[in-house]
């Protein structure tokens, strides 16, 4: 083993031997590339399908702490990813993963995050075939930043996007939300707040192939991140130019989600998720959707929240358990507590 260092120096980033045994040890050997270019060389009988087109997306993930229940940065990258590409309606092949380190960064840290990594990319069917390196001086970053870009397929005649929502169409989500934002909160110990919750953090990848074969007719799908499911149905809604209405008594919160929100002034419907997607279909297919969503593990919560219809374009309203009714709107910044 030539990497005898247990942290990260400035010459770990300095194009000589030090970097290439960081990659050659650290990374190169888990990923497993194909060849050691600087570019991966994409084939695959996918891409050789008549009509078949491909999907490309790109996103960088900062998160504090590096590690937390559930998942680590290096999870997050790979399955942020790979669902971006899921709720387009392709199938993710390929990521590429790009690293800034910041000097002092433990090495056994960087081993356990690209361990993550390879495990998450492997049980989402994808293959890590490029990235880079590089090292900024302690104080510059906050131990590791990671940006991904992924590469899918397309198949013939699949063309889903929030346009395509019509009137009617119910909307679907695979499982309790906020886990991931409440339990990042926790995990960052500032508010002495004591909780089990764990990140939701899942690529879904496999479970949308479930859904499109199940129900074709399935119109849009987004993935509920940062801003959480006011978020995204919020751009559907503005996408499609029509109204939504979700039920109150239907969303899927846990009891110690809504327990933190309280005390914290925070909204559920706007934390954070990864492991979450939000999708419209056709009532008639709502049925064999849920069904396909929940025979996984990831979508065994899957449930009906509300449904689209004709109103004013973008507005998306929630309907309350005592019968009255709130707009959910986009969120603008930060959620903030409570300050009377």
């Amino acid at each position: 083993m030539a990497l005898r260092d247990t942290h990260v120096t400035m010459a770990h980033g300095g194009g000589g031997r030090a970097m290439r045994d960081l990659i050659d040890e650290v990374f190169t050997s888990v990923f497993q590339p194909p060849g050691s270019e600087d570019q991966a060389r994409l084939t695959g009988t996918a891409l050789q399908e008549s009509g078949a087109r491909l999907a490309f997306t790109t996103d960088s993930f900062v998160v504090t702490p590096l590690e937390f229940p559930g998942g680590d940065i290096g999870k997050l990258a790979v399955c942020g990813t790979v669902n971006d590409l899921a709720v387009g309606g392709a199938r993710p092949l390929w990521l590429s993963a790009a690293f800034i380190i910041e000097e002092g960064c433990e090495i056994a840290l960087l081993r356990r995050i690209v361990a993550t990594m390879a495990a998450e990319a492997d049980k989402a069917g994808v293959r890590i075939v490029t990235g880079d390196t590089k090292v900024v001086e302690r104080g510059k970053a906050d131990g590791v930043f990671i940006t991904t870009a992924g590469v899918g397929v397309i198949p013939p005649g699949r063309d889903i996007g929030a346009a395509r929502i019509r009137p009617g169409d119910v909307v679907i989500v695979n499982g309790v939300l906020g886990d991931h934002g409440a339990a990042i909160l926790a995990a960052r110990g500032d508010l002495a707040l004591s909780t089990d919750l764990a990140s939701d953090c899942a690529g879904l990848g496999h479970l949308m192939q479930a859904a499109l074969a199940a129900a074709p007719g399935i119109s849009a799908a987004r993935d509920c991140t940062r801003g959480g499911l006011a978020s995204a149905l919020n751009e559907m809604a503005a996408e499609a130019g029509l109204a939504v209405e979700i039920q109150e008594t239907a969303l899927p919160l846990r009891p110690e989600v809504v327990g933190v929100c309280e005390i914290l002034g925070l909204d559920p419907l706007y934390l954070a998720n990864e492991g979450r997607l939000v999708l419209f279909c056709p009532e008639a297919e709502a049925t064999a959707a849920l069904a396909a969503l929940r025979s996984l593990p990831e979508g065994r919560d899957s449930t009906v929240i509300g449904r689209a219809s004709q109103g004013q374009a973008g507005r998306v309203t929630l309907r309350t358990a005592f019968g009255g009714a709130r707009i959910v709107d986009m969120l603008v910044g930060e959620q903030l507590p409570r300050i009377c």
